[in-house]
């Protein structure tokens, strides 16, 4: 972001950050009550606090709509003066990572069901871990149309898994 702290709109709101987001999800998607707390969680504290500025005179705040578009991940972004810009990213280098961090995040959820205190950290560890490195990956394909912070792209890469179920 620059420097000095955020762009400040004139209404004094902060200008680079998500004001609102709305997923797309093809057809009606009934999530499990887990994934349900996990969408639900990502979209309020990706609201509550974080750091999104686009490149290029789109100045914010922003609207941003996600989806999936084939094998891309779309960002619909809306700027404060109503312009929107298409931002796509590849999910051809996401999809190991997405494919370990289900399979991680289904042995934390069994391991809250049954395990003690010490083998729920160490799923934990591991699943916080993995998330982070998807979190910079995305940051790093995102780079050259929006400057994310990585709690921003943490919390944007688990809209990403979310929009990936398919029930």
């Amino acid at each position: 972001m620059a420097e000095g702290g955020p762009a400040v709109a004139a209404d004094g709101v902060a200008a680079a950050r998500i004001a609102s987001v709305r997923l797309d999800a093809p057809g009606v998607v009934r999530y499990g009550p887990d994934i349900a707390r996990e969408r639900e969680a990502a979209i309020r504290d990706l609201l509550a606090g974080n750091q999104f500025a686009v490149r290029g005179g789109l100045a914010g705040p922003y609207d941003l709509a996600i989806s999936m578009h084939g094998a891309e991940l779309v960002l619909d972004i809306t700027g404060a003066n109503a312009q929107t810009r298409r931002v796509t990213v590849a999910l051809s280098a996401f999809r190991q990572t997405i494919k370990a961090y289900f399979a991680v995040c289904e042995s934390y959820y069994e391991a809250l069901r049954h395990a003690g205190p010490s083998q729920i950290e160490a799923v934990d560890m591991g699943r916080r871990g993995l998330h982070n490195e998807a979190a910079e990956m995305l940051q790093r394909r995102l780079a050259r149309a929006v400057e994310v912070d990585l709690p921003t792209a943490r919390r944007l890469f688990t809209l990403l898994c979310v929009l990936q179920i398919r029930r």
